[in-house]
């Protein structure tokens, strides 16, 4: 009997690539072979097998890069709707007049703009990502179809959304009760802690959006389930501001005294915090989605340095930016560099790939499951084209990948043993009817956001917003643009 017939054959063999697998008992091989089985790596070897069978596939990856997929904590994906223009804008679009928002987004625009905010991810190399925003009943499916790990949650809040680009900013308990329930609805309908092909992490849109009294309700929710939850925290000096009138103290404060501020915890931005926040975020073992090109694109960072050094666990996030996890490899490192003001020990392209990798899954808590390559987990992996002017020499390839390498360099992404993308192309859906899609949905969005703004009475309003935030120096007194007065993305 041969070997092959005695026990079971492998369904695919990534053969002869130089892999990194952000496993730190074995973080590279200069030449690997990784054996999958029922979507599971069964082996990582150093030499070949001794005999392929011969219906496994075989993917040569000579001259390839391997790595695990990217995890990607913090996104937006239905917002790649005002790409190339809220980068530029210097405020959030949710809380402007003249752009979609996203109480205008019709559930088919949804679909068609979440799925290729999820197609975008995967071609790029993420394999999984924990997105919010509006109809994730319909978003989730959407992005999942791509062949992507799709993660996330409708914001949870009780501020009225619909009127917030208005200038009323008040609160209101049914729409908090709303979007539980429609949180309750999303766990019974797409959360898959086995398959892990969808799945829902709870996502209280920011502590001033949402009253003291639903983030309980939100803690509540979370000891009932186990889920994780993922929020905006100190974004912008404003939202500070309001949460120390309101309620006398920083958001992290708050976030702790309702009970969340735990390792369950997502934080995104962290930009404007004291060193008694910096502290209490560091001592809960909270996470830190990093979202290096928005912030900085915006003027701003969050103090990574301090805050990794205080105990937070670092991932990155492209919220509603361009979805390139390399590129944010790049920025992030930066911005921990420009902090010291210098090239330290801690500042190197090992802890990006980790942020980028398993410390994503260790937010999600699936670091058991994804986010390295390792005998036993699911074999999410990504090969990356070194064949290219850019990415040579091969002195040091994770460098190289960090430094110079970009999302475009994708090649292959596999999904638990499949392969979803092929030549760089995605094999599951149609790449081209997607971008269609996408293009008539934005389209009628920005149709629908210009016909409103061209209405005389809320023109004033925004007017009127215009001249305060010029005279206090791009922070206006009116809860609109104040809220988002530093690039916020909601």
């Amino acid at each position: 009997m041969t070997e092959h017939a005695q026990s079971p054959k492998p369904d695919l063999i990534v053969a002869g690539g130089t892999v990194l697998t952000a496993d730190p008992d074995r973080p590279m091989l200069q030449e690997g072979w990784i054996t999958v089985q029922a979507g599971r790596i069964t082996a990582i070897r150093d030499t070949p097998p001794t005999e392929i069978h011969p219906d496994t596939t075989l993917i040569n990856a000579q001259g390839r890069l391997v790595t695990p997929g990217f995890v990607n904590v913090h996104t937006h994906a239905i917002l790649s709707m005002v790409r190339g223009v809220a980068e530029d804008m210097g405020f959030a679009p949710a809380y402007t007049m003249g752009v979609p928002h996203g109480h205008d987004v019709t559930p088919e625009e949804a679909y068609a703009m979440a799925q290729l905010g999820g197609l975008e991810a995967l071609c790029f190399g993420s394999t999984i990502i924990n997105d919010s925003f509006t109809h994730q009943d319909v978003a989730l499916p959407a992005m999942a179809e791509t062949g992507l790990r799709a993660w996330g949650c409708g914001r949870i809040h009780d501020v009225d959304f619909s009127r917030v680009h208005l200038g009323e900013w008040s609160y209101d308990t049914q729409i908090g009760m709303q979007t539980m329930r429609d949180a309750e609805d999303l766990i019974a309908q797409f959360h898959d802690p086995i398959g892990l092909r969808t799945g829902v992490v709870l996502a209280p849109h920011a502590p001033d959006t949402c009253s003291p009294d639903l983030l309980r309700q939100v803690r509540e929710m979370r000891d009932q389930t186990g889920l994780r939850v993922n929020t905006h925290v100190s974004q912008s000096r404003v939202e500070v501001d309001f949460i120390r009138d309101r309620d006398g103290m920083s958001p992290p404060e708050l976030l702790d005294e309702v009970g969340l501020l735990d390792d369950h915890l997502i934080a995104a931005h962290c930009i404007h915090l004291s060193d008694r926040d910096i502290m209490r975020l560091g001592s809960s073992g909270a996470h830190l989605a990093h979202i290096a090109k928005g912030n900085l694109t915006h003027g701003h960072f969050a103090p990574t340095d301090a805050l990794c050094r205080a105990g937070m666990n670092l991932t990155l996030s492209t919220d509603n930016m361009h979805a390139d996890m390399v590129e944010l490899m790049r920025w992030a490192l930066a911005t921990g560099r420009i902090q010291d003001d210098k090239i330290t020990e801690f500042w190197q392209p090992e802890k990006m790939f980790e942020a980028a990798t398993i410390g994503g899954a260790r937010a999600l808590g699936l670091d058991a499951e994804i986010g390295s390559i390792t005998v036993g987990k699911r074999a999410d992996l990504v090969l990356f084209d070194f064949q290219r002017p850019h990415l040579r020499p091969l002195t040091n390839v994770l460098g190289t990948l960090v430094h110079t390498g970009q999302g475009r360099d994708v090649e292959t992404v596999i999904v638990e043993g499949e392969i979803v993308v092929s030549n760089g192309e995605p094999v599951r859906v149609d790449k081209m009817a997607i971008l269609d899609a996408a293009e008539a949905a934005a389209a009628a969005l920005w149709g629908r956001a210009r016909a409103e703004a061209a209405d005389p009475h809320r023109r004033r309003l925004n007017h009127h917003c215009d001249e305060e935030n010029s005279a206090s120096g791009g922070l206006c007194k009116h809860p609109v643009k104040a809220d988002f007065g530093e690039g916020v993305a909601v």
